[in-house]
């Protein structure tokens, strides 16, 4: 279960749901194994200079080296970069969890939770 976090100035015209969407399709391309993407949004009023950092965090799986890490990282980007339409500082991060990290669904009984399968049946 990926998550995704993008912080970015304010003052930048950023349809963040197409990069969630962007973001957690590439992920899937690379590892079918990842699911559903969290994704989340911090604009920020206060800044210097335009920017915008993107966190990626994933689990740590013995298939996730080096090589796959590079790779995804550089797809990542294009993908995002494709939707930027001003200049701006780009900063991006991969990151894996520790040991003890604990990620599941809690589900509560007559609610339903949205799934990315929701999303391409809809």
């Amino acid at each position: 279960m990926p998550h995704v976090e993008i912080k970015y100035s304010d003052n930048l015209d950023i349809d963040t749901h197409k990069i969630f969407d962007a973001v957690e399709k590439t992920i899937n391309q690379n590892d079918m194994s990842a699911g559903e993407c969290k994704s989340r949004a911090y604009p920020c009023s206060q800044y210097k200079y335009s920017h915008v950092l993107v966190t990626v965090s994933l689990l740590t799986k013995p298939h996730r080296d080096n090589v796959f890490t590079q790779n995804l990282s550089r797809e990542i980007e294009t993908a995002i970069k494709a939707h930027l339409k001003q200049s701006l500082y780009f900063s991006l991060n991969i990151e894996y969890s520790l040991d003890y990290y604990t990620t599941n669904i809690h589900l509560v009984e007559g609610d339903e939770l949205q799934s990315r399968l929701d999303d391409v049946t809809s």
